[in-house]
């Protein structure tokens, strides 16, 4: 009996990116139970240094060597301009996108995406303080934890990303597939405070965290 063909899993590293974008998904989408075949893409092979330069993923293979992947996750960002500024990493997600089985990314991942033409008249959401840049590029912003449109699909920051990893399981492989990842990963949120998001935090951290994001985009 032939074996069925893994599915081929590329995750975007750049200079710049937020680490749990990138291993949220890794750590769903690597499961041993699933048939993938998961790879960390670059534009150059070699180690990538994440946004506050403490860590850094390191990148198998690079964009010539990937160029049709069935899955698509594209981390994001403290810094867009990291992302959205690197012509040639737009192109390969504008080409590879006609070819993927789902195309995915990860809080301003989004916006790489939009930057390739990817979601265009589409729902999406990305990080709750860059929701007006994908208004910039004709996405429909949508508050959401995880947004699907078509085969696209967005989740919103950070630690949403194991979310949006697990709810892509369950179209690709079933409930019981995602639920058993979801399981022998343990992922059972139970946060200290309910705070996760600028309607339930209080207005005084919303507004530190806006002031936060400004000055880290005043610096990049």
């Amino acid at each position: 009996m032939q074996e069925t063909k893994k599915l081929q899993v590329a995750i975007l590293l750049y200079d710049g990116m937020t680490a749990l974008d990138a291993i949220g998904p890794y750590e769903v989408l690597q499961a041993p139970t699933l048939n993938t075949d998961v790879r960390f893409v670059a534009r150059e092979k070699g180690m990538k240094q994440t946004d506050f330069g403490k860590l850094r993923l390191t990148a198998d293979y690079s964009l010539d060597e990937t160029l049709h992947p069935d899955i698509l996750v594209v981390p994001g960002t403290a810094y867009p301009k990291a992302i959205m500024g690197d012509p040639q990493v737009i192109e390969w997600i504008a080409q590879v996108h006609k070819t993927t089985k789902w195309t995915t990314s990860v809080c301003t991942g989004a916006l790489g995406l939009a930057t390739a033409g990817v979601l265009r008249g589409l729902k999406a959401t990305t990080h709750w303080l860059a929701h007006d840049v994908l208004k910039q590029f004709r996405a429909i912003p949508t508050k959401k934890r995880v947004v699907r449109d078509g085969k696209v699909f967005t989740a919103a920051g950070v630690s949403s990303g194991i979310d949006m990893a697990l709810t892509l399981v369950a179209e690709e492989f079933g409930a019981n597939a995602a639920q058993l990842t979801q399981l022998l990963i343990e992922y059972d949120p139970q946060p200290p405070f309910d705070a996760g998001s600028p309607d339930k935090a209080p207005s005084i951290v919303v507004t530190t965290a806006r002031e936060v994001f400004a000055k880290l985009q005043a610096t990049a």
